[in-house]
């Protein structure tokens, strides 16, 4: 999970975003004003959550950008914390915050594996 903080870090200052864990999974928290359902993609792929968003900009009659600091498109591309489920995503925007779940993979349960004595085999 440290290279998935760490990457959270190199986000541009534009971009802000949240992390949290539970024993069950992680929830990612991106802010992404004025994007829509329609407007949002979010992939996961080859251990990676790769967030695509369009944000749309109403300009009002009559009026024309003198400045125009906030970008149209945000493109992110995060790792995937090593035991999390990609699978198992899910991801909810509502009013442009984006929350993406991932659950965290079930551990194996530990079990025994019965040995058998090479001689034994040959002995039917």
């Amino acid at each position: 999970m440290s290279a998935l903080r760490d990457a959270l870090r190199d986000l541009p200052d534009a971009v802000f975003a949240d992390l949290l864990e539970s024993d069950e999974g992680y929830v990612l928290v991106v802010d992404l004003p004025g994007a829509t359902a329609e407007t949002t993609e979010v992939l996961v792929e080859d251990g990676r959550i790769d967030i695509e968003g369009r944000r749309e900009k109403a300009v009002p009659e009559g009026f024309e950008y003198v400045r125009e600091d906030r970008p149209l498109f945000l493109d992110a591309e995060l790792p995937l914390p090593s035991d999390a489920d990609g699978a198992g995503a899910d991801a909810e925007i509502d009013r442009g915050v984006l929350e993406i779940t991932l659950p965290k993979r079930a551990r194996e349960a530990s079990r025994t594996i019965p040995v058998d004595d090479a001689d034994d085999e040959g002995d039917a």
